[in-house]
């Protein structure tokens, strides 16, 4: 598997506020990243670094040549007024290599393309935002916390989707999510970030970091109870999960 992206040593600072510091990751084709972290984390930050709309005041960003990238906001505003429907506003979408037809079918949306955008609901809205981003066959795929706004059974079906397309795609999957136990069957490994890296590692072991206990309190812990784990996790100060004991 190839290499899409790496981070050496990153940090990010505005108006003399440390917003990352010392983030180091790597992404290969193919593998489901998932951040997890409490509000005002850098989450959103460290998505933008990627996506290269800000630059890091330390470390370095690699990403490779010509690399395609699909992104999909946290948030689509549209004017209310504004008369679209799904297909003119996939349409305006730059470097095309599917179809409007062929991109909705992928996300199981194409009903919708009559639709006004104004009228979708919070998951159809997610299913064509996620169109709009496989429209150039992205070869990363960035997911700025894809469910929010859409109930339980339709985020599990969400993170399903975006699974199913990482493996017929062979994309890499850079994704921000509020919800550790609806992505852990969906996920391969997963970064636990407070402006720096806590621990990072596969989901069940991450679950079990007393880092992750500590930001989320127990009641998210329980949730995640039928992951079973008999090894003590430590940080090994680099932020990589590790088994003691």
């Amino acid at each position: 598997m190839g290499k899409l992206i790496e981070l050496n040593d990153v940090g990010l600072t505005i108006g003399g506020n440390v917003i990352l510091e010392r983030i180091s990751l790597t992404l290969l084709q193919g593998e489901i990243l998932t951040i997890v972290g409490p509000n005002g984390a850098g989450k959103s930050s460290l998505i933008k670094l990627v996506l290269q709309l800000t630059k890091g005041h330390t470390g370095t960003l690699w990403r490779k040549a010509g690399l395609r990238v699909g992104y999909v906001p946290q948030k689509l505003h549209l004017d209310p007024v504004l008369p679209i429907t799904v297909a003119r506003f996939m349409s305006l979408s730059h470097g095309r290599r599917l179809t409007v037809a062929q991109a909705l079918m992928k996300v199981g949306a194409e009903r919708l393309a009559d639709r006004a955008m104004q009228a979708l609901s919070g998951g159809e809205m997610q299913r064509v935002l996620l169109a709009r981003a496989l429209m150039m066959q992205p070869e990363l795929l960035i997911l700025d916390e894809p469910a929010q706004g859409v109930d339980v059974h339709g985020q599990t079906e969400l993170y399903a989707l975006i699974k199913q397309l990482s493996d017929e795609l062979n994309c890499g999957v850079l994704m921000v999510s509020h919800d550790l136990h609806l992505v852990m069957a969906s996920t391969h490994s997963v970064i636990c970030l407070n402006q720096h890296i806590c621990c990072h590692g596969e989901p069940h072991d991450v679950a079990r970091h007393p880092e992750f206990a500590r930001l989320f309190g127990r009641p998210e812990l329980e949730q995640l109870a039928v992951y079973t784990h008999h090894h003590h996790c430590d940080d090994d100060h680099s932020g990589d999960v590790r088994h003691v004991g």
